[in-house]
């Protein structure tokens, strides 16, 4: 699946982020743990944004001036509403050409749905965008092995794949990057994220 079909499906399930039922606290504390790294409060990038804007309310409450990025159409639609005064860009991820530097990028249940032949060009290019000191927070699917799959859980089919844990590990050293804190958060599920800062 291409990153354009993946913002088709999220299209047709936005209501699953926007009900009261969705738990706005998921990955506040994991975000709170990568704030509290940081030397520098300017610009923030939210990566797959969604529409819940709970990372961009954390963001400028922690001193941020945050924007958001999501190949959904209807995501970012509801983003804007939310928070009229950011800035939000629909685009995919993968052929974006990030205009800025950042303090703060987050990418939290985003990333794995960039193509797996694509994703170590994306996670260069996110910490490229770093200023030094950056902190990147993002989540993955911690594999032994690299893997890629789709499946329908929430409804439309969906597209996932990872580098593997060892994979990301790798690619985050040979960028230089300083890994500050990597967990299994939702053991014995594969969910896994990564705090890294680039020096």
């Amino acid at each position: 699946m291409k990153p354009t079909d993946i913002g088709l499906a999220y299209d047709q399930i936005t209501e699953r982020w926007s009900d009261e039922l969705f738990n706005r606290n998921n990955g506040i504390a994991q975000h709170e743990r990568a704030i509290a790294f940081s030397e520098k409060r300017g610009k923030a990038l939210d990566i797959g944004c969604g529409c819940t804007g709970r990372f961009i309310q954390l963001l400028q409450e922690k001193g941020f001036q945050p924007s958001g990025i999501d190949v959904s159409t209807k995501m970012i639609q509801l983003a804007r509403q939310r928070h009229p005064d950011v800035r939000f860009i629909h685009a995919d991820i993968c052929e974006y050409a990030l205009p800025e530097k950042y303090d703060f990028i987050t990418a939290w249940d985003s990333l794995w749905h960039v193509p797996l032949a694509q994703q170590s060009h994306v996670l260069r290019k996110v910490v490229a965008s770093l200023n030094n000191a950056g902190l990147f927070i993002f989540s993955f699917g911690g594999t032994k092995e690299p893997d890629a799959h789709t499946n329908q859980i929430m409804g439309p089919e969906v597209y996932y794949a990872s580098l593997g844990i060892n994979g990301i590990i790798k690619l985050m050293m040979d960028l230089g990057c300083i890994i500050r804190h990597v967990e299994y958060d939702q053991y014995p599920e594969m969910h896994t994220y990564m705090i890294v800062e680039k020096p």
